[in-house]
């Protein structure tokens, strides 16, 4: 046997890896940082596409392929083929009769070519007045009924697709047969508006005239979209024709439908389509400006899919309010760009239910809003972008496995206590659980076995309680109690009560510096956490006022648009931290863009002046000497270059003897956990 291995084109790659959805969270990450909603980060991600997936489409892709495709059906021709055709067959018809009559010197000849003089210029009208007419010559008597044949042809298919070659060699039958399916069709319609249609009566009726409908329904309300779509299309078409053109028109159509005996059945058609589906654009115009002239059917189709494109271009867009994934039509885009468009969209939306699934996002309120587990996965994120900034060769190598511990062993165990953070002595928790009769005996496959009994041995061969033999591959497995369990006695490991202040006021959203003061403050918690978890840490987040932050927040948190940079009740608040903690080492780290200019009074409430007043500054350098006193030194990053900010934060490093930092924006976050570690490994 044979086997040829190429490249796989039916959708996409089974065998490619899946999508990391924690990906796509730091890709939002950026955005959310910024200010963002986690609402409007979700939707530029999907417009983007998502990272890492260069063969799926994003959004915008989709839409700059429909706005092609709109192009070049604007450009494929001209509406007014079917107008055009039409009249040079006639034009050719009543040449043919005319060069029949010249040679014959009779009265009756020179009355006939007076009729055909006296023809009026209007299409339709010529031809209904021809429709009686006797032609003598045969060659122009076949014309004009190829005429009749290219209008009934084009009629029908411009609101039955598919209905054109149907009739390409029409009979009595073939009319008959298209008259009786428009009989049973609005019959159906009639029936279901008094709500007793079934599926099985679509059914009858698609065994009886399925072959006229190419696209293959499902059901009623397919066949109806299907139908309505095109009668929708072919009003455009009309509309969007010049006055005469359109009059014109509209008599030949009449004119060929009272002929084939169907009037009175489309009328009823498009009067109970225009009922059930009246959100079409039935009379909006369009403008088609190609060269080549299209039949009446083919102006109808392009017409139709130019809708589609356009009702799927604004659902692309997703800019309007509530605008959600599931408003785009799976159908449109396999009409417009393909199967494969379909599997990019589903992608996209995999994405979407994945980020909820997983916990990542949660909608609340009909409010999409980040979870616990998501501000999580973005300070590991920005604790990573840091890391990846710091020079490794200077700074040194900061993954720390030791994480947790709480000192060097000291050889020794006792009983394991709530709260204890030591590591568990497992020999000593083992032990202590087979002397307490903890060991189960099961057989290989599992299952609850016999219980060890005191004073029997556990070994190949050995007897277990009634008779049951440990080993020949049996399971043996020791139950835990609480007072089992031993931890390992270490050293004391020294701890840091570690406060991030972070200004809030709205200059730092002026200044770009707000996103970097977010991602350094979840750098920092996220540090903090997984690296030294027997510290204490709080951020403080001060504009008029100063609050703690909670780690929960700190991702969605947005500047205040309030005067004020009250740094006064934000150290008050970091010292009453360190209070709480008077074991632990005291780290205080400022970031901020100005001077004080607000301060806490007695009453509770916040005095704003600027310049600052002398008791702003007063105040606020009280409680940086109050930190002096708590031995906590007070680091500031100062993120602009303000000649009273400078001449504040050098007083500040004068009374307390900190250090001050100006780094720019993109660095801050590699300067206060630089800073943090340096000040951890002198403790």
């Amino acid at each position: 046997m044979a086997f040829r291995y190429g490249e796989y084109h039916d959708g996409p790659d089974p065998l490619a890896p899946p999508y990391d959805v924690r990906a796509a969270l730091d890709e939002m990450g950026d955005a959310i940082l910024s200010g963002s909603t986690p609402v409007h980060a979700l939707r530029d991600l999907l417009k983007r596409g998502l990272p890492g997936t260069q063969e799926r489409r994003g959004l915008d892709d989709m839409l700059r392929e429909v706005r092609k495709r709109r192009r070049d059906l604007r450009e494929r021709g001209r509406l007014d083929g079917t107008l055009e055709r039409a009249r040079a067959l006639l034009d050719k018809a009543i040449g043919q009769e005319r060069a029949e009559l010249f040679p014959d010197p009779s009265d009756e000849a020179r009355l006939r070519e007076a009729g055909l003089d006296a023809l009026p210029e209007d299409t339709a009208s010529a031809i209904q007045e021809l429709s009686t007419y006797d032609w003598r010559s045969a060659a122009a008597r076949q014309t004009f009924e190829e005429l009749r044949d290219l209008l009934r042809r084009e009629v029908l298919d411009s609101q039955f697709k598919g209905l054109r070659d149907a009739l390409a060699n029409p009979d009595p039958q073939a009319m008959e047969r298209i008259r009786q399916m428009m009989s049973d069709l609005n019959d159906m319609l009639d029936k279901d508006a008094r709500g007793e249609h079934t599926q099985a009566d679509f059914d009858a009726f698609m065994a009886r005239h399925g072959d006229l409908f190419p696209e293959k329904p499902r059901n009623l309300e397919e066949l109806v979209d299907i139908l309505a779509r095109r009668a929708a299309a072919t009003q455009r078409m009309l509309a969007s024709m010049t006055p005469r053109q359109r009059e014109e028109l509209s008599n030949l159509i009449n004119q060929t439908l009272d002929q084939a005996g169907l009037s009175d059945q489309m009328r009823r058609l498009g009067e109970a389509l225009y009922a059930r589906r009246p959100d079409l654009a039935w009379n909006a115009p369009e403008r088609l400006t190609g060269e080549e002239p299209l039949g009446m059917g083919d102006a109808v189709t392009a017409l139709e899919e130019l809708a589609d494109l356009t009702q799927l271009e604004t659902a692309l867009r997703q800019d309007y309010p509530g605008a959600r994934l599931d408003d785009i039509d799976e159908a449109a885009v396999r009409r417009a760009l393909g199967r494969s468009a379909v599997d990019d969209l589903e992608a996209l939306k995999r994405i979407e239910r994945e980020l909820e699934e997983q916990g990542y996002l949660l909608r609340r309120r009909g409010k999409l809003e980040l979870t616990p587990k998501a501000v999580r996965r973005l300070g590991e994120t920005a604790l990573r972008r840091v890391f990846s900034s710091l020079d490794a060769g200077r700074r040194g190598d900061h993954d720390q496995h030791d994480a947790g511990s709480a000192g060097e062993l000291t050889g020794s165990s006792r009983p394991w206590r709530f709260g204890d953070e030591q590591p568990i002595d497992v020999v000593r928790t083992l032990v202590n659980g087979v002397r307490g009769g903890g060991v189960a005996v099961g057989s290989p496959r599992g299952g609850d076995g016999a219980r060890v009994g005191d004073g029997a041995r556990v070994g190949d061969g050995a007897r277990v309680g009634d008779g049951a033999r440990v080993g020949d591959g049996a399971r043996v497995g020791v139950r835990l109690s609480v007072d089992d369990f031993e931890v390992a006695e270490t050293e004391r490991r020294s701890a840091a009560a570690v406060c991030l202040l972070v200004d809030l006021s709205y200059s730092m959203a002026l200044r770009g510096t707000w996103a970097a003061a977010k991602q350094t403050a979840l750098a920092l918690q996220a540090l903090v956490a997984s690296k030294f978890p027997q510290d204490a840490v709080q951020i403080i987040g001060f504009s008029n006022y100063a609050r703690v932050l909670q780690p929960d927040e700190l991702a969605g948190l947005d500047w205040d648009m309030v005067q004020g940079t009250n740094l006064h009740h934000a150290l008050l608040i970091a010292g009453r931290h360190l209070d709480r903690h008077p074991d632990f080492e005291p780290v205080v780290l400022v970031v901020t863009d100005g001077e004080p200019t607000a301060h806490l009074m007695r009453n509770g409430r916040s005095a704003f002046e600027w310049p600052p007043s002398h008791e702003t500054l007063e105040l606020t350098l009280a409680e940086v000497d109050k930190m002096t006193r708590r031995r906590a030194t007070i680091n500031v990053f100062m993120l602009a270059a303000d000649d009273r900010l400078k001449e504040f934060v050098d007083e500040v490093a004068r009374r307390n003897g900190g250090r001050v930092f100006s780094p720019s924006a993109e660095r801050l976050g590699e300067y206060v956990v630089s800073d943090f570690l340096r000040l951890r490994r002198a403790r």
